[in-house]
């Protein structure tokens, strides 16, 4: 346990930082999550619209830096990627 009063609140600080960066990483696994089964169940509509919806999830975690800026990148374009295979030519 911390022994100063700014120790203290540095944990506390941390606590509510943690708390916060995993619900924003939660959301972009969930996000994620809904296009690939979209996709399983050859739902590409679904699919395109849940698309639009990860992307945005994904870039607001890269932009409060729980995300990895490259890691952000990555995750949309392969996703990008698998939607536009599975949609109609």
């Amino acid at each position: 346990m911390a022994n100063t009063v700014s120790a203290q609140k540095r944990n506390r600080q941390a606590q509510k930082r943690r708390t916060r960066n995993v619900q924003v990483r939660t959301g972009v696994k969930s996000a994620v999550k809904k296009v690939r089964e979209a996709l399983e169940n050859g739902d590409t509509a679904a699919a395109t619209v849940a698309l639009k919806a990860a992307e945005r999830t994904i870039a607001k975690g890269g932009s409060k830096g729980v995300v990895a800026r490259n890691a952000v990148s990555r995750k949309i374009s392969r996703l990008a990627h698998a939607v536009a295979k599975a949609s109609p030519k």
